[in-house]
């Protein structure tokens, strides 16, 4: 138990040296707490500003973290955001977490991060991990990580983690975004509303129009 705060406190630290530096637009004030408050807030970056008289500590806060995430799902993992949704003081601060648990075998599946770079330290399991990069190379990076290791993956691109293990696995990821957004490769490509016409994904797959039915009837959002 002991080995698991000391790794948790270096979490910490390792996420906070990579989130001093930011991507999102810099800030000219101490905070803009975002308020759903079109009347009195004032509209920055995106999201309205509560009054500073009115802020209080809890607008910088959240918890439950240490819970465990629920991973009985068909990719058998789940992302916990941290993000300004959550809190609503990191509006405008440019930076956000985010936990993530592993069923044994689970996935957290090839996925995008257009608005963030991401910094990723395992806490418990061995999970594989790698990014792709663009099309002029499409290049693979892929590492094997353990318990204490720290991964990066550059922004935009697509890339993935899967628990290798027999036990669960649980990582912590930081981004320099308030709001990173996700692109789910297969979800978006597959499972679009309404479908992308499957001429299209025929040509762009090379593979028969059976399989494009079969794999937009699995992402489907009816499903």
């Amino acid at each position: 138990m002991r080995g698991v705060h000391l790794l948790s406190t270096l979490v910490v630290l390792a996420l906070a040296s990579f989130l001093a530096s930011a991507t999102d637009p810099g800030s000219l004030q101490d905070f803009c707490v975002a308020v759903n408050d079109t009347k009195t807030g004032l509209f920055v970056n995106g999201k309205f500003c509560k009054n500073p008289d009115d802020v209080v500590a809890e607008d910088f806060f959240t918890y439950g973290l240490d819970k465990p995430g629920d991973t009985s799902n068909k990719v058998g993992s789940i992302v916990t955001a941290v993000n300004v949704e959550r809190i609503p003081g990191l509006n405008t601060l440019g930076v956000s977490l985010a936990r993530i648990d592993f069923a044994p075998y689970g996935e957290n599946p090839p996925h995008t991060h257009p608005r963030a770079t991401e910094i990723l330290v395992v806490v418990e399991g061995t999970l594989e991990v790698g990014f792709v990069t663009s099309n002029t190379q499409n290049k693979l990076f892929t590492k094997i990580l353990n318990k204490g290791d720290v991964f990066v993956f550059p922004i935009g691109l697509i890339h993935f983690q899967f628990n290798r293990g027999h036990e669960n696995a649980v990582a912590f990821s930081g981004f320099d975004s308030q709001n990173p957004g996700v692109i789910t490769i297969a979800d978006a490509v597959f499972g679009s509303d309404p479908p992308i016409n499957p001429d299209v994904l025929t040509k762009a797959f090379q593979v028969g129009k059976n399989v494009i039915d079969y794999l937009q009837k699995q992402f489907s959002k009816a499903n």
